[in-house]
């Protein structure tokens, strides 16, 4: 239990950077947002006519329209939550991808192995690291949030605030096991994290350009922002939804998990995609 404490406290202390980075950038998206709806409500009827005369597309594709955008949780799901998955999708993707590889590809990995931890321990420790630290920035960003709310006309508590980041929360841990588990398959952090990054924004657009075309319906249900419930939470929380993301959350960890206890650690460096050569190539180039 020390060893496993050590180690997630190592890991955790290492993405202090991105935490505060993250969610001081999420945050301050808050503190700019909250306060405008009070102009907003005020300067009602401008707003409504202006939004009347957007495509109905573009409202569609942030999941609103001109009704549903006057009220709190459809002002901050339009003009913020709607984002925040890509943004902290991010996130999650440079954290998950680099949480073992990156010892490795940097010819650390092997010395750290070599202490009395054991590989059982070593990623016990890295992955609850990661889950803390998905939620300490995530709290870090709800603090952006909830620091204007007082003076604020959305009417919300912090409690309520908290709750409609429950699914962000949920999106982030699908996302970061996701880049851990291809950073294990693939030969590469980066390109671990360009195929992870990928489905992040692939998730986003599909999920929300869905609305628009049936047709991206089948394929959106397959990627995590098709289960992105956002600020709507505040109303109750979709439970099915939730314990689906984290249920993929924790076998995708299972899969990381199986495959880096049987994995052989480089070094250090890359490694490279090896395709196979034929013989007679092979000799040519010899």
């Amino acid at each position: 239990m020390r060893r496993l404490w050590t180690t997630c406290r190592y890991t955790f202390q290492r993405l202090r950077g991105q935490i505060l980075g993250w969610g001081l950038g999420i945050g301050a998206l808050g503190l700019i947002v909250v306060p405008f709806y009070g102009v907003w409500v005020g300067r009602q009827a401008e707003f409504v006519k202006m939004l009347e005369a957007y495509p109905p597309e573009f409202l569609a594709f942030f999941g609103g329209d001109a009704t549903t955008v006057m009220t709190p949780e459809g002002f901050l799901g339009m003009y913020a939550f709607s984002m925040l998955p890509l943004f902290a999708g991010i996130f999650a993707v440079i954290a998950g991808s680099g949480l073992l590889v990156a010892d490795e590809e940097h010819g650390r990995l092997d010395l750290i192995l070599a202490h009395p931890v054991g590989r059982a321990v070593f990623f016990a420790g890295r992955l609850l690291a990661l889950g803390a630290a998905s939620v300490a920035m995530l709290a870090v960003a709800w603090l952006g949030f909830c620091l204007p709310l007082r003076g604020s006309a959305l009417g919300l508590s912090w409690l309520q605030m908290a709750v409609a980041f429950v699914p962000l929360l949920a999106q982030v841990l699908v996302y970061a096991t996701l880049a851990l588990l291809l950073s294990v398959v693939l030969p590469s952090r980066s390109l671990a994290a360009t195929v992870a990054g990928l489905v992040v924004v692939a998730s986003y657009f599909l999920s929300s350009l869905s609305s628009l075309d049936a047709r991206l319906t089948t394929a959106a249900k397959w990627l995590p922002h098709a289960y992105y419930q956002g600020v709507q939470a505040i109303h109750g929380l979709n439970w099915t939804w939730l314990l689906a993301l984290l249920g993929a959350s924790a076998v995708m960890a299972a899969l990381a998990w199986w495959r880096f206890a049987r994995r052989d650690i480089r070094v250090s460096g890359e490694g490279s995609l090896r395709l196979p050569v034929p013989a007679r190539l092979r000799r040519k180039s010899a």
